[in-house]
């Protein structure tokens, strides 16, 4: 791989204040769909279970499934926005979400659930890719860290607030209702897309579709050592986050006992600290470069890594010896999420729709990869622990070997 790094295309200018909340806002909601897919039915996974008569491990697979859907959706859907625009992929992911959660009230066992699931995913995917190949369309460098980290703001009520409703959700009906709600999510997208979405990629930049077409594009990026590097940190750092997703309602629930309702509550009062972080980005951002704090978030996440595996594994101090490690790894982690996919975006804007599809296709399917590693290690808080410094220790490794942060560009553009 070569360091050569392609100019981007210029991007239009960014709009007036009042237009980007607006963007921010509508494209918060299509990615919100993705972790509301994800979360919602966690407390649900023991009942689940006990119901469809299978494992808690072959249940986490479910959301293997999903993740695998998302890697692999972003894959096709990114390339198909580069070639015939964002809205109609966009809208066709959101429309095929909405048929999957709708069978999954009548699915009747664990293996049709987790061929839903990886439909679901797919769907999903599109709002994920595409969000942010409309983020490139319109903004660059420290510009688009700030608006990734305003869709972070919308994309972080979707942790806090998926897991309290489901939770809920279960208090007056089955762990199905919870895909109904989904279903339902799903079509008033179908109307705000319809409504709301603007074609951001006009006729004239659109590249060429085609199979051939699609793998010079991947081929392409693959020679760029920082951008393969950018888009491996993010994927570990997606993939320590998951790991506490995959594991956190084994570990809450069964380990330390709370019910289904009290886990929603103390999962969403960790995304807090996800929302926090992404919102301090911004701010951060006026006095230290995109590289800086992304190395920053990446290294406080692993040291809270590091001493949640040491708390867990010599049982000290119990549950909130458990919990509030957790919650500075979500801090850093919100710190470097922002970050990582908008320095890797800045490099290929001539392609943006397939370098966000990489990218998106690395994080979720290195997370598809590394959370079942939880069940597999034991489901409890050790087993996170080990995962999720292992995962973010890796992502340090190739920050310092790959990416070289310290030989990246302090400034790209000028923020909004």
């Amino acid at each position: 791989m070569t360091t050569t790094q392609e100019r981007p295309a210029a991007a239009p200018p960014v709009r007036d204040r009042p237009g980007t909340a607006r963007t921010a806002l509508t494209l918060g909601a299509f990615v919100a769909l993705g972790p509301l897919t994800v979360d919602m039915y966690l407390p649900a996974l023991p009942t689940i279970a006990e119901d469809l008569g299978t494992s808690p491990a072959t249940v986490q697979l479910t959301l293997t499934g999903t993740l695998v859907g998302l890697a692999l959706g972003q894959l096709v859907l990114g390339p198909l926005s580069d070639a015939f625009g964002r809205r109609r992929p966009l809208l066709a992911g959101t429309a095929l979400h909405v048929v999957a959660s709708l069978l999954v009230l009548v699915a009747p066992d664990i293996t049709v659930l987790g061929l839903l699931r990886f439909l679901q995913g797919v769907g999903t995917a599109a709002g994920a890719v595409i969000a942010l190949a409309v983020v490139r369309d319109l903004f660059e460098g420290r510009a688009a860290a700030t608006m990734l980290s305003r869709l972070f703001l919308v994309l972080g009520a979707a942790p806090v607030l998926a897991p309290t409703v489901g939770g809920e959700v279960l208090r007056i009906t089955s762990w199905r209702g919870v895909f109904l709600l989904l279903g339902v999510y799903g079509l008033l997208l179908l109307v705000v897309g319809a409504l709301a979405v603007r074609e951001t990629l006009p006729p004239e930049r659109r590249r060429s579709p085609g199979l051939a077409g699609t793998l010079r594009g991947y081929r392409l990026l693959f020679r760029d050592r920082t951008y393969v590097g950018l888009v491996l940190v993010a994927g570990l750092t997606m993939a320590g986050l998951f790991s506490y997703v995959s594991g956190s309602s084994f570990v809450f629930q069964d380990q330390f006992g709370l019910d289904e309702q009290q886990f929603g509550l103390l999962f969403g009062a960790g995304a807090v600290w996800l929302i926090a972080a992404t919102q301090l980005n911004p701010v951060l951002l006026r006095w230290f470069s995109p590289a800086q704090v992304l190395v920053a978030g990446t290294v406080v996440g692993a040291l809270a890594g590091a001493v949640l595996l040491v708390l867990a594994g010599t049982g000290t101090g119990g549950l909130w010896a458990v919990v509030l490690p957790l919650w500075v790894v979500l801090f850093g982690s919100g710190l470097a999420l922002p970050n990582a996919p908008a320095l890797a975006l800045s490099r290929h804007g001539e392609a943006a729709g397939t370098a966000a599809a990489l990218l998106g296709a690395v994080q979720f399917g290195v997370g598809a990869v590394v959370a079942p590693l939880v069940g597999v290690l034991g489901n409890d808080a050790v087993a996170m622990g080990v995962v999720v410094m292992g995962a973010l220790v890796t992502a340090i490794a190739v920050l310092v070997v790959v990416v070289r942060p310290w030989q990246l560009p302090d400034e790209v553009s000028v923020p909004a």
